[in-house]
């Protein structure tokens, strides 16, 4: 193909030209924004009193993306539309915009004598006058608390560093500073806010004095005792996300050595250097175009980071991902929905198999002793119509244990064959070791969706006990001998039929423990019902759901939350502690060795219990819809119990 070179006089003639015009367009450009926007924003970009810092965010929006804002503007954060502004003042406010840029971090340097004779030179993080953060030249971070002329370095005594506390699964802690005798004394500590959040599902993680918390696409460093931020991670929600990744969703970090990963709405995992937040690598779990998203915590699994994806709403295919800790490179992948022709495809009869959902987007638990990664697959898809994919649908709605090196399925339960009411097996986890009738045994134990609590042998796979925990369950029977429900006939309700449990589930994600010194099983239980009703056949397409029917709540209902705690050896319930709510709320329960529950009861209180029996000790009035569990650690000798509520992080303890 033939080229021509312009003469040297044209070509500088040419680009002088363009560089006027450029000139022009951004001073234009200027005046627009001076006049618009930065009363808000500030002249820099670097926000004011009525706006946020935008310099930081414009390399990351295309001009359609910018031209959206302008025009559209951010109603409920209160940024009007500029529908005038456009054509060739459109052209000329993205060319000034393109000019603001992001202003360097830069740390006042401080160097302190410390209470045990170290003198520390570093970046001054955070200070008040109860606190001081350093980074000092080794990038670790030093927590400081004044001491006469000196400071005192503090740290944390005991962690949290995963998802759940600990990567058995299991909400329970050695922790007994808060006792019953002295619990009704507790009060907020401090809070933290995450102002861009929807709402927080996240559970913290605390290692070595730091709290590590997330929103979509996001990761704040606190001090652990003071809630002080330290660092700031954030990145750009991605655009037509749909799912739980794309309402900003984020459930937390894992953690290891000096990193923690953390998956982003669309569908990447990231290990971020736990210091300073910078990304030290990124892999892609999947196509977020093909419906995924992800939201919840990774696992660490001896030297892999293992994380899976949501989107089974979308058609999603399921699938968990090892990754190697250090480099990001995947190390193997098990699909939960089989390709045809592999094993379990024969038991999807129907076209659903190409886009039959059982994801993996909850977090799931670790034996490192019999090196098995035992986890949650979601429901199959179409979610309420089964007719293309008659049978039952492997490996939905099931636990999977794999071997950690290869990803080689050991055993699997499947606790719904051929869901057709979205009752994924997304729920804890927890793997004890205990008595089971009298004999030594390493157990997994869960409370399921569908309303039944199971009891396995981990190591065998074996269904040791398989009871009903809520009194509203119609769909079965019971669990037969062979381990499948014994399937009953559903009452007809005008076009649908009335299930119980309600598609929420008898319970769900929101934590669950187990205690060793009651032999208590305790978690969030929820009385309801639905009609579901069937739409008829559904075609997959890209960022759309695919549901294949509806559900509501059944006329006359009245639902219920209950905190139940069950004794494991034989299914029974001990106590309940019924509570007063629209049953709307979403969040679980945290033991102590002390004796005490702490849980979300679903009034907005957060409320703390006698293990024993259900007896109230105390309560706090955080006056939220709860989405989120809590946790406990100990930081400079005080026990903390943290949890997240709305957009809030508030951390109670007891009084000085």
């Amino acid at each position: 193909m033939p080229y021509f070179c312009a003469p040297l006089g044209v070509c500088l003639i040419a680009s002088a030209g363009l560089l006027l015009a450029q000139e022009v367009d951004e001073k234009a450009g200027r005046q627009l924004y001076d006049n618009n926007c930065s009363v808000c924003h500030g002249g820099d970009g670097f926000g004011g009193e009525h706006g946020p810092a935008i310099a930081w965010r414009l390399a990351n929006l295309d001009d359609q993306r910018l031209e959206e804002l302008v025009h559209g503007g951010i109603p409920s954060r209160g940024m009007p539309a500029f529908p005038s502004v456009s054509g060739e003042k459109l052209k000329q406010l993205l060319a000034f915009l393109r000019t603001l840029k992001e202003r360097p971090i830069t740390y006042q340097q401080r160097k302190v004598q410390t209470t045990g004779g170290a003198t520390l030179d570093g970046a001054v993080l955070s200070e008040s006058v109860q606190d001081l953060a350093l980074r000092t030249a080794d990038e670790r971070i030093h927590l400081l608390r004044p001491a006469g002329d000196k400071y005192r370095e503090v740290t944390s005594q005991v962690d949290w560093t995963s998802y759940n506390g600990a990567l058995n699964g299991n909400r329970y802690s050695k922790l007994d500073q808060i006792q019953k005798s002295n619990v009704g004394r507790l009060v907020p500590r401090w809070i933290f806010t995450i102002s861009d959040a929807p709402y927080l599902e996240g559970t913290p993680v605390v290692v070595e004095g730091i709290m590590y918390v997330t929103s979509a696409n996001e990761c704040y460093a606190l001090d652990a005792g003071s809630g002080r931020e330290l660092w700031h991670f954030k990145r750009d929600r991605t655009k037509d996300v749909g799912g739980g990744g794309g309402s900003g969703i984020n459930r937390g970090v894992a953690w290891s050595g000096s990193h923690i990963f953390m998956v982003t709405d669309n569908a990447h995992l990231l290990s971020l250097d736990r210091f300073t937040g910078k990304v030290e690598w990124e892999s892609i779990l999947a196509d977020w175009r093909k419906n995924y998203d992800t939201t919840s915590a990774p696992l660490i699994a001896g030297d892999l980071v293992i994380a899976g994806t949501a989107g089974g709403e979308g058609g999603a295919r399921g699938f968990l991902a090892a990754f190697e800790m250090t480099t990001g490179k995947e190390v193997w992948r098990f699909w939960t929905v089989p390709a045809p022709g592999e094993p379990g495809s024969e038991t999807w009869k129907g076209k659903a198999i190409a886009h039959g959902g059982a994801v993996t987007w909850f977090t799931g638990s670790y034996d490192p002793v019999a090196d098995v990664v035992f986890w949650q697959t979601g429901n199959p898809g179409p979610d309420y119509d089964g007719k293309e994919r008659e049978g039952d649908n492997l490996y939905s709605d099931c636990v999977i244990a794999l071997d950690r090196k290869s990803g080689k399925l050991k055993w699997y339960y499947q606790f719904t064959p051929h869901d057709t009411h979205d009752w994924d097996a997304a729920e804890p986890l927890l793997l004890i070791d205990t008595d089971w009738h009298g004999q030594p045994r390493k157990l997994l134990l869960t409370g399921n969706r569908n309303g039944f609590f199971y009891v396995f042998d981990r190591v065998e796979g074996q269904l040791l006990l398989a009871k009903p925990f809520v009194q509203k369950l119609n769909w079965a029977k019971e669990i037969g001998t062979d381990g499948r429900p014994v399937l009953a006939e559903l009452p007809k309700v005008g076009k649908g039929v009335k299930v119980c449990p309600s598609q929420d589930g008898a319970t769900n994600w929101y934590s669950s423990a187990f205690s060793l010194n009651t032999g208590l099983f305790y978690f969030q239980t929820l009385e309801k019902c639905d009609v579901y009703t069937d739409d008829g056949p559904v075609a997959w397409e890209a960022g759309k759901g695919y549901l294949g029917g509806s559900q509501e709540t059944a006329p006359g209902e009245v639902p219920k939350k209950i905190l139940r705690a069950l004794d494991i050896q034989t299914g029974k319930i001990v106590w309940e502690y019924p509570q007063i709510g629209a049953a709307e709320s979403w969040g679980g329960a945290l033991a102590t060795a002390s004796g005490l529950i702490f849980f979300c009861e679903d009034s907005g209180l957060f409320m703390a219990v006698d293990a024993d029996n259900g007896k109230p000790l105390w309560n706090f009035r955080a006056n939220q819809s709860w989405h989120a569990s809590p946790m406990t650690y100990q930081f400079d000798g005080r026990q903390y119990v943290t949890i997240a509520s709305g957009q809030t992080i508030t951390s109670f303890a007891l009084p000085d």
